[in-house]
Parts: C-alpha cells; sequence; structure tokens
C-alpha cells in the first residue's frame, strides 16, 4: 500500500465518518431522534434531508480551492473532512480543509485560491435556499415535531416560549441574506417561527453553510478572508486591518462574559482566568508579550465598564473558542508573498463582492441557547 494511497483511504474514511455524523445530527435536530435512544434506518435516511445538502455545499467550497489551485499548477490535496462524534447539540462535521503540498508563489494566486471556495459555497447555498424556501410544508407540519403545540393551533408561539428552566429553547438568529428570502421568497403563511428552523432541513443546512462561510471570510490571517483582504491592501494594510479586527471581534464575542453582578469571590477567580485567556488569544498579534497584555487587559477593562453601564450589554461567548483557535493556531497576521503584483479591475471587484457575501452572511448570534 503506497503512500498517496494510504492518503486517499483516509480521505474517504473521513468523508464517510462526516457522512454518517452529520446525518445522525440532521436527524436529531430535524426529528429528535436521538441515536443513543431509538434509532432506526428510516430516521437516518430522514437525516439526509440535512447531511446531502450540507455536505454538498461544504464539498462544493472546497472544490472551488482544489480546482483553482491545480488550474494555478499548486499541488494541492482533496478534501480533508473533520467529523464530529454525535454528541448532543453537534452538527456533526467542523467542515472540511484541503492542504497546499506547493508554496504559493504570488499574492494573485493567493487570491484566486482563497476567494474560489466561498464564492463557489455561497452559489451553492444560495442554491439549498431558494429551494428550501420555495418548498415550505405547510405551518402545520411543525405539529409532527412538537405534537403537543397542536392543542394551541398556529398560534402556538404565544404559549410554548415562555421562559423554562427545564426546556432548552433553541434560537436561530437569522442574517441579512435569511431575512431577504424570508421577505421575498417564502410563502408567509408557511415560513417556520425562529424557534422551529432548525426542524426544516434545507433552511437549516442552508443557514449553517452561510455561517461557515463567513467564518471563512473573516479579514483575519490565512483565512479565506483573510487571503482576500490581503489581495486587495497588501501586507502592510493587512496587518493592521487584520488585528484591529480581530481584536474587535474577541471584544464583541466576550461582552457580558465577566460583569459586575457577580459575586466578588468568583470575580476574584474570572477575572485573571479571563484575562489570561485574552492574553493567549492574542499572542496571534505577533507583538511583544507586554504590549500582548497591555491588549487583553484594555479589551477586558472596556468589556467590563461597558457591563457596568449597560448592564444587559452581551456578545456570543460561542465565537470565543474560534477566537482562540484563530490566535493561538492559525494567527492574525499573514505572510508576505514572493510576489506582490497589484490585483486587476476584476478581482478586486471579487474582492469586494466577498466582503458584501461576508456582511449579508454573518449573524451576530447564530444559534442561541434559552
Amino acid at each position: 500500500m503506497n503512500r498517496e494511497f494510504r492518503i486517499r483511504l483516509i480521505q474517504a474514511l473521513l468523508f464517510l465518518a462526516t457522512f454518517i455524523t452529520t446525518t445522525i445530527a440532521g436527524a436529531e435536530w430535524t426529528y429528535g431522534k436521538s441515536v443513543y435512544v431509538e434509532f432506526t434506518w428510516q430516521d437516518f435516511l430522514s437525516g439526509m434531508h440535512f447531511s446531502v445538502p450540507f455536505l454538498l455545499i461544504l464539498t462544493v467550497h472546497e472544490f472551488g480551492h482544489y480546482f483553482t489551485a491545480r488550474i494555478n499548477r499548486i499541488d494541492s490535496s482533496l478534501p480533508y473532512y473533520i467529523p464530529i462524534p454525535p454528541f448532543p447539540l453537534s452538527i456533526g462535521t467542523m467542515g472540511a480543509i484541503i492542504r497546499l503540498r506547493t508554496k504559493v508563489p504570488s499574492m494573485r494566486i493567493n487570491f484566486d485560491i482563497g476567494i474560489a471556495g466561498p464564492l463557489a459555497g455561497f452559489i451553492m447555498a444560495l442554491i439549498v435556499l431558494f429551494y428550501g424556501f420555495i418548498n415550505l410544508p405547510p405551518a402545520d407540519y411543525i405539529f409532527q415535531i412538537h405534537p403537543e403545540y397542536e392543542q394551541y393551533g398556529l398560534n402556538y408561539a404565544a404559549h410554548v416560549y415562555e421562559p423554562n428552566e427545564q426546556i432548552l429553547d433553541v434560537v436561530i438568529g437569522k442574517n441579512l441574506l435569511f431575512m431577504f428570502f424570508e421577505k421575498f421568497v417564502a410563502d408567509p403563511e408557511r415560513m417556520p417561527n425562529p424557534h422551529e428552523i432548525m426542524h426544516y432541513p434545507y433552511l437549516f443546512a442552508g443557514f449553517l453553510a452561510l455561517i461557515f462561510t463567513s467564518l471563512n471570510l473573516l479579514p483575519i490571517g490565512q483565512l479565506d478572508g483573510g487571503h482576500v483582504l490581503y489581495g486587495l491592501v497588501g501586507y502592510r494594510w493587512h496587518r493592521m486591518i487584520a488585528a484591529s479586527f480581530f481584536i474587535a471581534f474577541m471584544f464583541y464575542a466576550g461582552l457580558g462574559m465577566v460583569h459586575p453582578g457577580q459575586p466578588v469571590n468568583d470575580l476574584m477567580i474570572y477575572i485573571p482566568a479571563y484575562v489570561l485567556f485574552l492574553y493567549l488569544c492574542f499572542t496571534g498579534l505577533a507583538l511583544p508579550w507586554r504590549d500582548t497584555l497591555m491588549y487583553a487587559v484594555v479589551v477586558f477593562a472596556l468589556q467590563f465598564l461597558l457591563s457596568w453601564s449597560f448592564p444587559h450589554t452581551q456578545g456570543y461567548s460561542g465565537w470565543l473558542v474560534f477566537g482562540f483557535v484563530l490566535g493561538r493556531f492559525i494567527g492574525v497576521q499573514h505572510p508576505p508573498s514572493e510576489i506582490e503584483e497589484p490585483l486587476d479591475t476584476n478581482r478586486q471587484v471579487l474582492g469586494w463582492l466577498a466582503l458584501i457575501i461576508f456582511i449579508i452572511s454573518f449573524s451576530p448570534n447564530p444559534i442561541e441557547l434559552k
């Protein structure tokens, strides 16, 4: 068994595992069928209404990178899919990545490879969302998932979303594109409540794909958006913009994590622990340790002051994990290219289009648990 065959086998097994985990996740999210209780083959098949469109979008994204790399004679691997075991609230995957086996020599090629994935994936996400919105089931479809709602009729929302500490309420935070489809494409009489969108597999798959797309388009480091920004503005401006954006991203994510309303004894533990966490994230800025610590302390102090002045101000703590991965493992800065030729007009237009896609796809609070 040669090395190339082993790599292909690993990639195929990772895809198979990801297909299984996302299908199980789709059955659980959409139909409430837990693999740990009673799970039948029919339940697995029903979960494919989520996994197939979701993985299709991710696959188109990754092959956008792959084919663009090959066109530019950059040796690239096929996608490595990343499965997640079927834990509660898991979507079954962390996405997929490709590996570039040779160095990208120029800023133009780097830009082309970086932007191809999100553009291709975004187009496929539009197709999935359009299909989902024009094929919404009747409004009473939700009673198949929640038969307990039927006693209230189609006015169930006024009765079932009261705060209840014993019921986990999941709410989808919409983005601009989702709201466009809701207003101009969907039949308003069939449009699901935001609390129930995860039970509509094509909408949920498209929504999650937009979240993946927007995260990839963050103008930071060697994310796709980082490559795009680097091509548009060059090394010097990328360094400043990416650092500022990353700090702002972490500032929003951590709002309300540590606030004056917590007991003093808890604050004595939470404050140093949180500042240390911010310090570890900000090491991705590649600054001297004193500057890194200063940024961590200043960001915490401003967050704490804002929570003091506006107690109900809250960010989205789910982004903190992604911020940690960016800061510690991916990095905020982009390495300089050997050839720094400016982009032509067409590529500049595509670069700014990618920024617009980021804006309309990003959800500040994508999934809230209440």
